[in-house]
């Protein structure tokens, strides 16, 4: 096991062994992992099992239901926008096909050099503000399209970003 590998699985057993809650289940365990390094590897549904007395395919059976979980590294920087009603009535359709024409997506991705993903949020919790997005985890509230466009251009620069490609399923690149 490489070093690399073995730091990774330690910040696996960390994220899951740090849990404040008595009760430790798969998705708890999950959901620690994906906080601490933003995704969740085959390494950590292996350790998930490990530490929940849970065998490896119950585990994949509860990461694979929730969509939300991602099983490749995050790209530098994410961006989501809010499609939730209050969002969608005051503006997020236009900011979403803003966002998506300037990535060249046609739904969730990321750059392929690992720049930005663009994901869809159900609710970001700052109705009031609607329509918003999240930039690294910052609300823009009241975003109008070409606004919205302007941070992404600005990240997309930082990153380096061009390519782009559509998140898979549930797989993940392996390293040789």
């Amino acid at each position: 096991m490489t070093n690399q590998v073995q730091d990774l699985r330690d910040t696996i057993r960390k994220a899951i062994t740090s849990q404040r809650s008595k009760i430790v289940t798969p998705l708890s365990s999950l959901l620690a992992v994906e906080d601490a390094i933003g995704y969740v590897p085959r390494e950590a549904v292996e350790e998930v099992a490990k530490l929940t007395e849970s065998t490896v395919n119950d585990v994949w059976g509860v990461a694979s239901f929730y969509t939300n979980f991602r099983f490749t590294p995050p790209a530098e920087h994410t961006v989501e926008v809010c499609w939730g009603p209050s969002c969608h009535v005051l503006g997020a359709p236009s900011v979403l096909k803003a966002i998506l024409g300037h990535l060249k997506l046609t739904t969730e991705g990321e750059a392929a050099d690992g720049g930005i993903t663009f994901k869809y949020n159900t609710c970001l919790g700052a109705c009031a503000q609607a329509p918003v997005m999240s930039i690294d985890h910052h609300l823009v509230g009241r975003v109008k399209a070409e606004e919205a466009l302007k941070w992404v251009r600005r990240l997309h620069e930082e990153s380096g970003a061009g390519a782009v490609r559509h998140i898979g399923s549930h797989g993940r690149d392996e390293d040789a």
